[in-house]
């Protein structure tokens, strides 16, 4: 067993990763076998409904918290459980919008993980309109995920100005050491070659992953399945979950998956929410399943496949007053009532 490839996809609340790691999957070559490990800052969980599995693809998700500070335990005991069970030949790794990438690369550099992972240059993803927003550029996690960056993704140039994207590739063009390359991509349409044709992010060579055993998983072969299984609440029972740190705030929402819910309603009520805040789900409609994501500003919908249950996440700044108990409310009267 050769060490297996990891790639590191970060950047700030919708910057776009999910799309860009939903892209590569659809090109990945057909003889790799993938897993997909994604981290949300939120306790809902939503971004596992955004990508699919199959025999060559396991996504797994780790809700709650950060990678890098914690969940850095957790993360160890996941990747052993993902290599040891499904053996994948790529990894790929979406840290938290919030979080900073330097304690997640210490635990894949670890002695116990070093000879397992080969890590690969670790890409940012910048949408050019947050430099002009101080709130961004002020925010020393935005700063130090591209900071950290090997590669940086200008992600959405479609939706800024000449002048944003200009800005945009003479900031990341004062990087020092500079960046091996950047890229101006739409709709997360990065080349897949870009993966498959890097090296290793460490020059040393790392050992034959057949000398190193993997560390042990202390024995709790449920981690993930009990981080990602959350109870699931009643039919007409609503379960919240709220959470603060990094200067953000989080609400998260969960309902039994024979729950359904007029889709325009609820997202006019979602839509009557500021701009700034960050807003995914994954609704049973009266039109079937429906994935919602606010990445640009505007609500957007999607088909999705995932059946589980009906999940909501709100992530905003604490400088922004919000009364989560009548949006709870406003939520609970989008619901079709169930004969």
């Amino acid at each position: 067993m050769q060490p297996i490839p990891c790639h590191i996809v970060s950047g700030f609340l919708g910057s776009g990763k999910t799309t860009l790691i939903r892209h590569l999957i659809r090109h990945k070559p057909h003889d790799e076998r993938w897993a997909v490990l994604v981290n949300e800052f939120g306790e809902a969980g939503i971004d596992q409904a955004m990508l699919p599995e199959s025999d060559d693809l396991v996504v797994r998700t780790l809700p709650g918290g950060c990678l890098c500070c914690q969940l850095a335990v957790t993360l160890k005991a996941t990747l052993v459980q993902l290599i040891r069970r499904h053996r994948p030949e790529r990894l790929l790794i979406e840290p938290s919008g919030l979080g900073h990438p330097a304690g997640l690369v210490e635990v894949l550099q670890d002695e116990d993980l070093a000879p397992v992972i080969d890590l690969r240059p670790m890409i940012a993803m910048l949408d050019p309109r947050k430099l002009d927003d101080a709130r961004y550029t002020g925010h020393q996690t935005f700063r130090d995920q591209l900071a950290m960056a090997d590669a940086v993704v200008i992600s959405k140039p479609d939706l800024a100005t000449a002048a944003q994207i200009d800005k945009a590739e003479q900031w990341v063009a004062t990087r020092w050491p500079p960046l091996q390359w950047v890229e101006k991509v739409c709709q997360g349409e990065l080349s897949i070659g870009r993966l498959l044709a890097s090296s290793s992010r460490v020059r040393e060579a790392h050992a034959r992953a057949s000398d190193h055993p993997l560390p042990s998983d202390g024995g709790n072969d449920q981690v993930t399945l009990e981080l990602d299984m959350a109870v699931t609440p009643g039919e007409g029972e609503v379960a919240v979950q709220q959470r603060s740190a990094l200067g953000y705030r989080t609400l998260s929402l969960r309902w039994h998956p024979r729950q359904c819910f007029v889709l325009g309603q609820l997202l006019a009520r979602l839509e009557e929410l500021p701009g700034e805040y960050r807003i995914k789900a994954v609704i049973h409609a009266g039109e079937g399943w429906r994935i919602v994501n606010n990445a640009d500003d505007s609500l957007h919908c999607d088909t999705t496949a995932w059946r589980r249950d009906s999940r909501l996440e709100i992530i905003w700044p604490e400088h922004s007053t919000l009364d989560t108990e009548e949006l709870v409310v406003k939520c609970q009267a989008c619901r079709v009532e169930n004969d």
